[in-house]
């Protein structure tokens, strides 16, 4: 991930110490379009797995790497090897994600820090007039997932949400089928995360590695002694995340809410949830967790497992061959129950099949991996200046969703009512998660 000293964390506008000169000229740069074969720079702020991933497939569209960010030496030299294998020029390594925004050699960033930097880092790549490609989910808050949507709108940028289902032809062939109005009327949506599982253990602290800065590590969240099982645990704990629901569930509920034509926010909750087979363990969020909404002409389940294992994920095997998976035990899938037909969709290249009675295939679609399809709307998008397929603002409904679900459960495994217009709860609890506490030096202003 990328860091910064512990001062005012976003600068309005994209003016820095480094001088109106740079803010300027990136600003200048920004305005252009891209030609269609003009090359586009791209940087990569946080180098873990996942965005070393995105990076090398955004180079295969055609993109240069010129920028690595992260706060952690260890990670920037992987980051480099890493690019070596796709890309003879080298990228400028920096530990402060300001050097990647002040630079004219950026045309965009990949943000794939730990979720609760997701949102800092791309209302100030917004700020600084860069295009972002930000993994899932792209917010650690509801409120947050407003401020990112602000920025890209008064900034003028494409804002790209890792949620690559939307750009997947077997979906988009999905959605056509569904308009068609053969399922019949749609009244419930079951969406499903139901994965293996093991429990957490924080572990022995350790010793605090030379080269990582772990105060900027932690940012927005609370102040704590450097502590080697977060630094791959952080998944398990509110401060950093939003459970598997945030982690994977996003997917699914996204594509489920693409499916039936983005309906908007429901208007009410309702959750179950904790830690049923692993308890005592040190994992704050539920391996249990189920979660019903209301959208007024349809019903959405959301059932979570983390501990299963007969239970999986749609295979690369499977995405890349005409196959489908066992669907019963297919841990990503999505059900729609028409009252003529029913659908049933997996993410990720698992294809979707329609059913009558009895078992009977009507229609089928297999699926193939969606990812390439997501980086090249993204590049495409840079220089037409048109809304990517997953544009922050649709993100937004579907990531406010799943955090709807998590405040639900985390205000007591209670029932809530929301008003979209106002963006508040019936419960008091509930609505002081909408925005949870930034620690003094990474706040995000409510102006952006």
């Amino acid at each position: 991930m990328a860091t910064m000293t512990r001062r005012t964390l976003l600068k309005a506008g994209g003016k820095t110490a480094a001088g109106l000169g740079v803010a300027a000229y990136t600003a200048a740069r920004a305005k252009r379009v891209l030609g269609a074969n003009e090359r586009i720079n791209v940087a990569l702020i946080g180098c873990g797995g996942r965005g070393r991933y995105v990076m090398y497939g955004l180079a295969e569209q055609g993109a240069r790497v010129t920028y690595l960010c992260d706060v952690h030496d260890r990670r920037l030299a992987d980051g480099a090897k890493f690019l070596a294998k796709i890309q003879e020029a080298k990228a400028k390594a920096v530990t402060d994600m300001q050097a990647v925004f002040d630079s004219g050699d950026v045309d965009a960033v990949i943000v794939a820090t730990p979720d609760h930097w997701h949102a800092p880092a791309t209302i100030r790549a917004c700020q600084a007039r860069k295009d972002v490609y930000v993994e899932k989910p792209h917010s650690h808050n509801m409120w947050e997932s407003g401020k990112m949507v602000e920025a890209a709108r008064r900034y003028k940028r494409i804002v790209q949400v890792g949620t690559q289902n939307r750009s997947g032809p077997y979906n988009l062939k999905a959605v056509e089928y569904l308009k068609t109005g053969k399922l019949g009327k749609i009244c419930l949506v079951r969406v499903f995360n139901m994965k293996p599982g093991g429990p957490f253990h924080l572990g022995e602290p350790g010793t605090q590695p030379n080269g990582l800065n772990w105060d900027a590590w932690l940012g927005r969240a609370a102040a704590r002694p450097y502590h080697q099982g977060l630094l791959r645990g952080w998944l398990f704990l509110w401060d950093f995340c939003g459970g598997d629901m945030g982690n994977d569930g996003i997917h699914q509920i996204d594509l489920a809410l693409m499916l039936m034509g983005d309906p908007g926010m429901p208007k009410s909750v309702r959750a179950l949830g904790g830690r049923y087979c692993h308890r005592g363990d040190d994992s704050q969020v539920p391996d249990v967790q189920m979660v019903n909404y209301d959208f007024d002409d349809f019903v959405m389940t959301f059932e979570l497992t983390g501990y299963p294992r007969y239970m999986e994920k749609t295979t690369a095997t499977i995405r890349r061959k005409d196959e489908f998976p066992y669907w019963t035990q297919n841990a990503t899938r999505i059900e729609l129950y028409g009252s003529d037909l029913m659908m049933i969709v997996g993410r990720h290249g698992g294809g979707w099949i329609v059913m009558t009675s009895a078992g009977k295939v009507v229609e089928k679609t297999y699926g193939r991996p969606c990812d390439e399809p997501h980086y090249k709307n993204f590049l495409d998008c840079i220089r037409s200046r048109k809304a990517s397929t997953a544009d922050v603002a649709i993100a937004h409904q579907t990531c406010s969703t799943m955090h709807m679900g998590n405040i639900a459960h985390r205000a007591g495994n209670t029932a809530l009512v929301y008003d979209a217009k106002t963006g508040t709860f019936d419960k008091d609890e509930a609505n002081r998660l909408i925005k949870p506490t930034y620690r003094k030096g990474y706040e995000i202003p409510d102006r952006v």
